[in-house]
């Protein structure tokens, strides 16, 4: 799919490998809608690539449905989601202080894995009422996984079972939507420098990139939107999550 002039709807597109994903389709002339609940750099980003701003909470079937019957109304049916909305959180399954907290895992399977199926879900009821492109296309869903979907590392019971979650149902969602003319891809990025890991020390995130086979460095968030864009582009690509890392693979800790 051309991204030229075909609207696009980023989560998470406030900020980090989502704001990079905004930018990068913008350039290439597609109509971005960046979906988020931080609205005040959403609007910023928006206003900066000639896009529109949406609030939204993914974890909210309401949310989602008013997003995307905003952007529908606002700039045409969306061909293009990219999933980029989630948390991170740090937590033993039981640490000094007793158990991992049920609440604290229920909230990050709500938001990176239920937040994207939400709009997986929401999306695709639309583009595929569109009327299909070269070859059949109606639309493109890319997910961000992580590369903790395949090397949890201690600590990350919670955001593990979130990003594999992520995966394991990128095929199945591809199968079912095959019919409408609608791909579905996930990219599980290694260690990248986003805001999260902005807030490292300088000599901190020089560690963490050293442990980049090659590369020997974070990735950079428009490396995510480069592939991002290219799945959108190369029609062959579907039902396949494509890990992002250097080569890296995760030590326990």
């Amino acid at each position: 799919m051309n991204p030229s002039g075909i609207v696009a709807i980023v989560t998470g597109g406030g900020s980090g490998l989502g704001e990079a994903t905004a930018r990068a389709l913008a350039a290439k002339g597609a109509k971005v809608a960046i979906a988020d609940v931080g609205m005040d750099r959403a609007e910023k980003v928006a206003g900066e690539i000639g896009g529109i701003a949406v609030k939204c909470d993914v974890t909210s079937a309401e949310d989602g449905e008013a997003a995307v019957a905003a952007v529908s109304g606002k700039l045409g049916g969306p061909r293009i989601l990219v999933n980029c909305a989630g948390i991170a959180v740090a937590m033993k399954t039981v640490g000094k202080d007793g158990p991992h907290p049920l609440d604290l895992y229920r909230k990050v399977i709500e938001i990176n894995l239920i937040g994207s199926f939400n709009m997986i879900r929401l999306f695709a009821a639309q583009a595929q009422e569109l009327e299909p492109l070269e070859g059949g296309e109606r639309g493109v869903i890319v997910n961000t996984a992580s590369v903790a979907a395949f090397d949890g590392q201690i600590g990350q019971a919670a955001y593990s079972s979130s990003k594999g979650g992520i995966v394991g149902m990128t095929l199945p969602v591809a199968r079912d939507l095959s019919r409408a003319g609608i791909r579905v891809c996930t990219i599980a990025p290694g260690i990248f420098k986003t805001p999260m890991m902005a807030g490292l020390p300088e000599d901190a995130q020089a560690s963490l990139g050293q442990q980049v086979p090659f590369p020997p460095r974070l990735g950079d968030p428009s490396e995510y939107a480069s592939l991002a864009c290219h799945i959108v582009e190369n029609q062959m690509l579907n039902g396949e999550t494509i890990r992002l890392d250097g080569a890296i693979r995760m030590a326990p800790r």
